[in-house]
């Protein structure tokens, strides 16, 4: 299983963010760090979803001493993310819900794919 590194930051008044130096533009943030590091790792599973969705291939995994290297890291804390293997083919499906469903689940979580497929995954594992 790939391991990509991602930094946790944190500025006065903020939540704490996460970024991964080998995903530009992929980002995550919580209110606590334990809630940063799961958001992180849902963001860097639908970035990587979405690139092989695009064909896109995944860039190698790059090492701590080379993105501790960077001056703009070193506020950062490093913490390792475990891409599951093979990463799968997302699709999208078009679903319809009740309006007062979907706001209810729009307040409880950051990603509705993510929500959907957590739900389904523990859905199915209670059969």
């Amino acid at each position: 299983m790939p391991c990509y590194i991602g930094l946790i930051r944190k500025d006065k008044d903020s939540d704490f963010g996460v970024d991964f130096p080998d995903f530009p533009g992929c980002v995550s943030a919580g209110a606590t760090i334990e809630e940063a590091r799961r958001m992180a790792q849902e963001a860097l599973e639908m970035h990587v979803g979405g690139m092989a969705e695009d064909g896109d291939n995944l860039p190698g995994p790059s090492t701590l001493d080379a993105i501790m290297a960077d001056c703009a890291n070193t506020d950062a804390v490093a913490f390792l993310v475990t891409l599951p293997e093979p990463a799968e083919r997302t699709v999208r499906v078009n679903i319809t819900l009740p309006e007062r469903l979907l706001r209810r689940i729009d307040a409880r979580a950051r990603n509705r794919s993510a929500f959907f497929a957590r739900a389904a995954e523990k859905a199915l594992a209670e059969d």
